[in-house]
């Protein structure tokens, strides 16, 4: 056993979660049952580590705990005998399952292959993607809500009743065949989208960025793409991941603030990882068929290989916006495009597209609706409205970076006004 930091002890354990919940369903096959055991280990790991030193094999370690858990919750229902007898069979000797080979194992990566698992077809697709995040990316309940844009007690329904679906339904999780992979893809890879945008862009807390989660979901979908190269999707949803990674180093300033785009020292970008996005992005559109994060992959190229935010070919951000917002029912699209024709075409053109949306119910309360127009005002010149918007803003989100940038915003803009 070694002693290391809390914070250490905490960025192992979000790391190996993911793969002992895939080594305990393995066995159990059991989503509701595996992922109690494992929550149950993590903590106990979280409360006996710091005390008492990481085991030389954490790994093995929480595998045990878990198999134990499991052991003694199945021993206390007698209406559950032969279930339990099955469990003792698969983990007994103790030492077996802790320690010794998994004939089950992939030969590629646990996190990969759980995610593939939890997006079941018992689940609506929807409700997959809110599990996976849970048990895969390790988000929080209201971490997933933030991403699906509705309330953090919605969130908390859904995945509750996705976890009675799976109860109900006696789905067993286990390694998808061919089909089965095809047929799940498309929610692995928005599982995998919104891991990293939550790592990139931290919804809460005083972190601009979870390199933790960012850092997992371009791993994962690197061994996703060296398994599945010939899908575009896949390749250009890594590639919309290097573009927009490569600018993390230059998103903070001195402090931890947040910097945004327009003001962001480009010399800080990652020119490595944006040629290999740039390049794998290009592969993407041209072998097709031309999906949403190849299209995201292609804007994050034109924002990387521009000197400036004057510089970037806006009437060309603003055509492929618009075909993904042809693609994509998405308000986030919108807002997106809204800056792309303001612009383009001035301010007020994009404040009109703003008003279109302003009663879709997954975006009229969120913080980001406000924080748009908030900086298409201040382009315009109306500062009162501009501070209004901020205020707004920052009033709405839950990230203390965010926060911070929308009030200081406002207060700058007040300076003037009051000047």
């Amino acid at each position: 056993m070694s002693l290391a930091p809390p914070i250490r002890i905490e960025a192992l354990l979000r790391e190996l979660a993911p793969e002992v919940l895939a080594a305990v369903m393995r066995r159990l096959r059991d989503f509701g049952a595996a992922e109690d055991a494992v929550q149950e280990a993590l903590a106990a790991a979280a409360t006996q580590w710091p005390r008492e030193g990481v085991p030389d094999d954490p790994r093995a370690w929480l595998i045990h705990v878990a198999a134990r858990r499991v052991t003694d919750h199945l021993r206390s229902e007698a209406a559950r005998r032969k279930r339990e007898e099955l469990v003792v069979a698969l983990i007994s000797p103790e030492d077996q399952l802790a320690l010794g080979p998994d004939e089950d194992a992939s030969d590629g990566d646990d996190a990969l292959l759980l995610l593939f698992m939890c997006c079941h077809p018992a689940l609506t697709p929807a409700s997959a993607i809110a599990l996976t995040l849970r048990a895969v990316g390790g988000l929080t309940t209201r971490e997933i809500a933030s991403a699906f844009l509705v309330p953090e007690s919605t969130m908390a329904q859904r995945i509750s009743r996705a976890k009675e679906t799976i109860r109900a339904s006696g789905a067993v999780f286990e390694r998808p065949l061919p089909a089965d992979t095809a047929a799940r893809l498309g929610a692995v890879l928005h599982v995998l989208y919104l891991v990293f945008s939550e790592g990139y862009a931290a919804s809460s807390g005083d972190q601009v960025h979870r390199v933790d989660l960012s850092g997992e979901a371009i791993r994962i979908t690197r061994l996703l793409r060296e398994r599945l190269p010939e899908r575009s999707e896949v390749t250009g949803l890594l590639a919309l991941m290097l573009l927009t990674d490569a600018r993390r180093a230059a998103r903070t300033g001195p402090a931890g603030e947040l910097v945004p785009l327009d003001a962001q020292d480009r010399s800080l970008w990652d020119r490595v990882a944006i040629e290999e996005g740039v390049s794998l992005a290009e592969q993407a559109i041209s072998s097709g068929p031309v999906g949403s994060y190849s299209l995201q992959a292609a804007i994050a190229a034109l924002h990387d290989e521009a000197r400036s935010t004057d510089a970037t070919d806006w009437p060309q951000v603003m055509a492929l916006y618009r075909l993904l917002a042809s693609l994509d029912d998405n308000p986030m699209v919108t807002l997106n495009l809204a800056i792309a024709i303001a612009m383009v075409d001035g301010p007020a053109a994009g404040l009109a597209l703003l008003a279109e949306i302003e009663g879709d119910p997954r975006i009229a309360s969120s913080h980001r609706l406000d924080a748009v127009r908030g900086h298409l005002h201040e382009r315009a010149g109306a500062i009162d409205r501009a501070v209004t918007h901020y205020l707004r803003a920052a009033e709405r989100t839950a990230s203390v970076p965010e926060r911070n940038y929308l009030l200081m915003r406002a207060a700058r803009l007040r300076e003037i006004l009051e000047g």
